[in-house]
């Protein structure tokens, strides 16, 4: 039975291995820690993640929502959670 999901990739369900920021670049690493904004995955979706185009607008759009879901549970707007993730990370993916 399965107890820890962050132990498997989210994309195949193999062991992780890495830990991906959905929001990725320049300073925005340690952004995606304090705001959580991370999943588990395995070594060759990592790199997919990292490499392919579209896997990495996939995840910096996944960050966003993330992000923007997590501002309205505690109250924002739609509206103004999406504001604040672009003050935050200096852009919009959406």
């Amino acid at each position: 039975m399965i107890t820890n999901y962050s132990d498997y990739c989210i994309i195949c369900g193999h062991p992780a291995s890495d830990i991906h920021h959905l929001v990725f670049g320049f300073s925005k690493r340690k952004l995606a820690d304090a705001d959580e904004l991370t999943a588990p995955l395995c070594h060759e979706h990592h790199e997919l993640m990292h490499n392919k185009r579209d896997f990495a607008a996939c995840s910096q759009i996944m960050g966003q929502l993330l992000y923007e879901r997590n501002k309205c549970a505690e109250g924002y707007t739609v509206d103004a959670a999406r504001d604040s993730f672009r003050i935050r990370y200096g852009k919009s993916y959406l």
